[in-house]
């Protein structure tokens, strides 16, 4: 009877998960199979090979015919290489141990080539993984400014609406709660503080609010009096303007006056000519004695 070594499928659609088995050629394949010896799963990179190598090993020794899948499959996992030197021991070629240590020597440098592209791959990865953030990052950089600039115009339009229907600005509103949130703070404060402190506040809003009233009447007689004050002051210099107008006539009058003053003055001694004589002719009669 011909035996086959090839694959079985299984798994869902768009998603084959393939057992390794050894069947009759004639069977259909997903059929009855004499054995399963792995298990081959092609959609991860690299592909996972599962596989019972010594059982592979001695079907392929009793005449089992491998498909060329499993071929691959197989001389990937070094089953062909083994039976190739086993071969060759058969043909006196060399000894077991000859093989034995060729065949080390090739499963090393196998398993290296497999790390090594198991590392590029990541490496690979990791790479594009890399280069996929920082696009991601930009672009979300970008939506954010986009975002930024858009609740920006919306806040300016907003403001600009409720200043043209004279509602308060939401920045005022923000200060208006910041001050409520302040006296609620300070309300706290001073009710965990002791009575002591409680007597010592100042008085209530009422309280307040007359004594402002009660200075603001006194602020307001009091301006009054100083521009009462004010116009007293502004009459008197006025008043002291037109005298101070009046004295250049005043001095005009007495310059006028000066010279009849001076007149009468040289008058005086004709006056006094008639009294000058009798002293004369005394001062005469004096000498002739």
């Amino acid at each position: 009877m011909p035996t086959k070594i090839r694959l079985a499928r299984h798994g869902s659609k768009r998603n084959a998960f393939y057992y390794i088995v050894v069947a009759d050629s004639r069977a259909p394949r997903d059929g009855r199979y004499i054995e399963r010896i792995g298990t081959y799963n092609p959609n991860t990179n690299p592909a996972t090979i599962d596989l019972e190598f010594n059982k592979a090993l001695n079907w392929l020794q009793n005449g089992a015919q491998p498909t060329d899948t499993c071929r691959a499959i197989l001389s990937y996992r070094g089953v062909m290489m083994k039976k190739h030197l086993f071969d060759g021991v058969k043909k006196g070629a060399f000894s077991e141990e000859e093989a034995e240590n060729r065949f080390q020597i090739w499963l090393k440098e196998k398993e290296a080539k497999i790390q090594a592209k198991k590392d590029k791959l990541s490496k690979e990865k990791k790479d594009a993984d890399k280069i996929k953030l920082d696009e991601e990052a930009k672009i979300n950089e970008a939506r954010k400014e986009e975002l930024a600039k858009k609740k920006l115009a919306e806040l300016e339009s907003a403001e600009k609406a409720e200043t043209a229907d004279g509602e308060q600005p939401p920045a005022a509103e923000s200060k208006a709660e910041e001050a409520t949130a302040e006296q609620a703070a300070e309300e706290k404060v001073e009710k965990e503080q002791p009575e002591v402190k409680k007597e010592e506040k100042p008085a209530e809003p009422e309280a307040k609010a007359e004594e402002v009233k009660a200075e603001n009447e006194e602020k307001i007689k009091e301006e009054v009096k100083e521009d009462a004050k004010e116009k007293e002051v502004e009459a008197k210099e006025e008043d002291k303007g037109t005298k101070k107008e009046e004295k250049p006539e005043a001095k005009k009058e007495v310059e006028a006056e000066k010279p009849t003053a001076e007149a009468k003055t040289e008058e005086k001694p004709v006056d006094n000519a008639p009294a000058e004589e009798p002293k004369a002719k005394d001062a005469e009669k004096k000498k002739e004695e």
